[in-house]
């Protein structure tokens, strides 16, 4: 791997971390319950894309089958939060 690639896919983990940061302090300290959710989804999406850049670095097709699941389970959750805050329930 060139060291161009190494330095940018380094730089772009640090941006996702920090951006995760920032969406779980959003979580911990959201004026709203919508707010929360929305952090939440924003975590699950960073996750995948962390997942997505590790697979870039060490060259193995692992990371994206768990980016693929990661991206399930933020679909799911998010549908399910959703249809709490609406409903009160979840499973009719």
């Amino acid at each position: 791997m060139s060291p161009f690639l190494a330095g940018v896919i380094a730089a772009t983990l640090f941006a996702y971390s920090v951006a995760a940061l920032l969406a779980l302090w959003r979580v911990l300290r959201g004026p709203a319950v919508q707010d929360r959710i929305l952090a939440l989804d924003l975590i699950y999406g960073i996750g995948m894309l962390i997942a997505l850049v590790i697979g870039l670095r060490y060259r193995s097709s692992v990371y994206f089958e768990a980016a693929l699941i990661i991206a399930v389970f933020g679909y799911v959750s998010s549908t399910a939060m959703a249809k709490f805050l609406l409903r009160g329930e979840v499973i009719e």
